[in-house]
């Protein structure tokens, strides 16, 4: 099996890495950082095949470039996994980095699910896993603009979902959406108190395992699949002060 990673050179996706490095499998990892990419790639050596990618996924030419350099290899599963966050009011953050999180966050995720997936619905074969989170099924105070990039890869996988459902295609597409987790997400996105976080390797197999039962949602933890039963109950005023509060927690 071909497997692609973006983000593959730490946290989630590297997890995802280690776990898929198998004799049977060829992985294709990318990052925006070659130094960390190699070293994975010497990890790895001699369990699998890993091919290295360089990219900046917040250009869209480089986007298609990462397309168009793997698209005679015949992918069977891209997991969609790179992502950055920013933090604060939504007035007071820097709009260039919201929109280079939202170039990486939803533009990226977009395009290559696009693109990849037109060649696996031609074969009939193949998954793609997009990576959001918890946060997508809800409105996020003091991370605005990453709560609704998340909500839109949610509700884009979805859909596509049913329209691959209804045409009775074999290609298979679901969603990653996580708690908190123990990476460097936080730091990168100026979180000076992050929430206790998951095990990024935990989540990963966890995911892996739901795969392969055809899960379409899946949310590792009890609580955070309790948290999302409980949202559709709670008045949308109300959530919105809960989601400021928890919010609001990670800068004092």
């Amino acid at each position: 099996m071909k497997i692609l990673i973006t983000g593959a050179s730490s946290g989630l996706g590297l997890s995802f890495a280690r776990l898929l490095a198998e004799p049977s499998n060829e992985l294709f990892l990318v990052s925006r950082n070659k130094e960390r990419l190699l070293k994975v790639q010497e990890e790895l050596k001699g369990r699998t095949k890993v091919n290295v990618i360089t990219a900046d996924l917040s250009d869209y030419e480089k986007v298609k470039g990462v397309y168009v350099a793997l698209k005679n290899e015949e992918i069977n599963f891209l997991i969609n996994n790179a992502g950055i966050g920013t933090y604060g009011e939504f007035i007071g953050t820097d709009i260039n980095r919201e929109l280079m999180m939202l170039d990486v966050n939803v533009k990226a995720v977009h395009a290559l699910t696009k693109l990849f997936l037109k060649d696996m619905v031609d074969r009939n074969e193949g998954t793609i896993l997009n990576v959001t989170s918890i946060a997508g099924f809800f409105p996020g105070p003091l991370m605005t603009s990453y709560y609704a990039g998340k909500a839109y890869i949610t509700s884009l996988s979805l859909g596509i979902y049913e329209e691959l459902r209804r045409s009775k295609s074999k290609v298979k597409i679901a969603v990653l959406a996580p708690g908190p987790i123990n990476t460097e997400f936080d730091k990168s996105a100026g979180i000076s108190k992050p929430l206790k976080g998951m095990d990024p390797k935990k989540v990963a197999s966890y995911a892996l395992t739901k795969l392969k039962q055809n899960k379409l949602v899946i949310i590792p933890g009890f609580l955070y699949r309790f948290n999302r039963f409980m949202i559709r109950l709670i008045p949308t005023k109300l959530l919105l002060k809960i989601s400021y509060k928890l919010q609001n927690k990670k800068r004092k």
